[in-house]
């Protein structure tokens, strides 16, 4: 039975027995075996998918979510404040209104996807759309929280970080040790960071026997950790991770050093692929970022990367639902044919 990432993980997690736990029951999320897709995309590797999209607000915002908004609440905070492209929003509004207090958003005024934007609203939260990137909102909100009684709740809070390490924690305890790859999307860096933090301390206590190699990927027109230089456009349908300067990114670089990893990109063409075929191979529907390192994947085996690791495990963290972004799914399948209501024309249409 879930009772939430705090209570199962409190040991390892900033809190006491007096911390007042805000949450919505997340994490327990499913590692699902999908060797359909393996065949197809790297035949000889166990692929697991680390499912995210479902926690309680569809996306894996939701783990660091409950411990920023229970270390505000401890902190006697009344309002939350986030920057967000859409997931980081929801969980925010979410947990701020199972806590009873207030939550305040700033989007980028382009390309939001509506499913993520409908749940901070729903949720009740007070959302500003600025004239620039997420990059702009998020200065504005570090500059806002700086000067009025408001926690900030992006990935420099240090306390989301911890609630997704736990991610980590969960994939060693269902596989009963750690992958040999971890493969994630790389926005704004923060799930690589917390992973590898999430591994190194399972190491540490002795439950784990290795540490895996961390591999993520940015999307073509977002990569500012592998073209070495901030995006000031940054652009992808993987709206995710449409990050031009990524909050943790020298932890991404350190994650990917100390586990002798890599950080890539893909194409958007490569991720609208990767895309379409994982819910056609194994029935798992994701939003587009999810993709990305699934596309890189591909790409790495293709180009001999695994040719020595034949049989390795590769746990990959799919961050969010496919509903976050229904408007993407729709424009990338056959809509529904309209035929006459009679058994002939049904039958005649199916070609049976």
């Amino acid at each position: 039975m879930r009772q939430g990432i705090i209570n199962t993980y409190r040991a390892y997690l900033p809190v006491t027995e007096r911390t007042p736990v805000i949450t919505l029951f997340e994490g327990d999320t499913p590692l699902i075996p999908a060797p359909r897709l393996a065949q197809a995309i790297t035949p000889g590797l166990r692929l697991m998918l680390k499912f995210e999209g479902m926690n309680p607000t569809g996306s894996f915002k939701d783990r660091g979510m409950t411990m920023a908004v229970t270390k505000a609440v401890e902190d006697g905070a009344v309002a939350v404040m986030c920057a967000s492209t859409g997931n980081t929003s929801a969980a925010a509004s979410a947990y701020a209104a199972r806590a009873g207090i207030k939550c305040v958003v700033l989007l980028p005024n382009t390309d939001v996807a509506l499913g993520k934007l409908s749940q901070a609203l729903i949720h009740g939260a007070k959302v500003l759309a600025i004239e620039g990137t997420f990059d702009d909102a998020l200065v504005l909100t570090r500059q806002i929280c700086e000067k009025y009684p408001i926690q900030i709740v992006n990935h420099i809070n240090p306390y989301r970080i911890e609630g997704q390490k736990t991610g980590a924690f969960e994939v060693c305890d269902v596989l009963g040790d750690a992958p040999d790859f971890h493969a994630l999307p790389v926005g704004n860096a923060g799930n690589i960071t917390a992973y590898w933090k999430g591994y190194k301390e399972y190491h540490a206590a002795g439950i784990s026997t290795k540490l895996p190699k961390m591999i993520g990927f940015q999307a073509a027109g977002s990569a500012p950790i592998v073209d070495g230089a901030p995006v000031l456009n940054p652009h992808t349908i993987a709206t995710a991770i449409r990050i031009g300067n990524p909050a943790s990114w020298q932890h991404a670089l350190t994650a990917r050093d100390e586990s002798g990893g890599l950080i890539g990109k893909v194409t958007d063409d490569q991720i609208l692929e990767a895309y379409l075929l994982l819910p056609a191979l194994e029935g798992v529907f994701t939003e587009p970022a999810c993709a990305a390192p699934l596309a890189g994947l591909k790409k790495l085996y293709d180009s001999g990367y695994f040719n020595d690791y034949d049989g390795a495990t590769v746990a990959v963290t799919l961050t969010g639902h496919g509903l976050k972004d229904p408007d993407r799914a729709i424009k990338n399948v056959p809509h529904p044919a309209t035929v006459p209501a009679t058994l002939e024309a049904v039958v005649r249409a199916l070609d049976f």
